[in-house]
């Protein structure tokens, strides 16, 4: 299996900004991100940005990095651009890590491009989580997805999917995934997907991925193998990954 990893990377992060760049034991956070994803079996890594700060750490730590457009409002646009400009082929398998999953597992990049590569009628794969705690199902930061029996997602929600009548007394949390946000994708389908309208119920959810699934492109997900640590998104996120860092040096 052959595969490439993009981290999109963005300076003007609203609640954390300049994000990529803070602080973890020494190294800039990207700098973490990057070396879990070359830990992977990817052949190729790239950080793609739309700040010279960030293209600058990126090189100065050994990275390949590309500049891309200041305008594009997703990493969805951001990676097809590096793989237009690389001229990836069609078919070519491309994971994208978030430059804020400074602790993901590699094992994880490599079982999403995997998955891909094994399922030859999805354009999409992703990964969840089995939901163990009740509170988290009502919890609209944690995107739910229902899929059916060969892996293939139904639905993604913000909303508690499947719903339970009130008469069922029994709470299975099988019933339950979280969506963890990596993807990997084929070419073709980032280059179909930057030209596609927003679908309406992306736009209500407020998930892209559900564009993927109003055009017809089958996105297959599978349950992590590892445990997945949460990305970095506030100040506290940031800390806890400090002092997790800290205890494992």
């Amino acid at each position: 299996m052959s595969f490439k990893i993009v981290i999109p990377a963005r300076y003007a992060a609203q609640r954390l900004p300049g994000k990529p760049l803070l602080d973890i034991q020494g190294k800039p956070m990207l700098q973490h991100t990057w070396e879990r994803a070359c830990e992977s079996a990817a052949d190729e890594v790239v950080i793609a940005t739309d700040d010279p700060r960030i293209l600058d750490a990126a090189m100065n730590f050994g990275a390949a990095a590309q500049m891309t457009s200041d305008v594009h409002r997703s990493g969805t646009d951001r990676i097809q651009e590096v793989a237009s400009a690389r001229q990836w082929s069609a078919d070519t398998i491309v994971v994208n890590v978030q430059g804020d999953e400074p602790l993901i597992p590699p094992h994880a990049i490599n079982q999403v491009a995997d998955n891909l590569s094994r399922h030859r009628q999805a354009g999409i794969a992703t990964l969840c989580e089995t939901i163990k705690a009740q509170s988290e199902i009502n919890n609209p930061n944690a995107v739910k997805v229902v899929f059916d029996k060969q892996g293939y997602a139904l639905y993604f929600s913000r909303a508690a999917i499947p719903h339970t009548s009130p008469d069922v007394d029994e709470y299975s949390s099988e019933l339950f995934h979280r969506h963890v946000g990596i993807y990997a994708y084929r070419v073709q389908v980032l280059n179909d997907f930057v030209n596609w309208p927003p679908a309406a119920m992306e736009i209500a959810e407020r998930l892209e991925q559900l564009r993927a699934l109003a055009e017809g492109v089958k996105i297959h997900v599978a349950v992590s193998a590892d445990s997945m640590p949460a990305g970095i998104d506030t100040a506290d996120d940031l800390e806890s990954v400090r002092q997790h860092l800290a205890v494992d040096s």
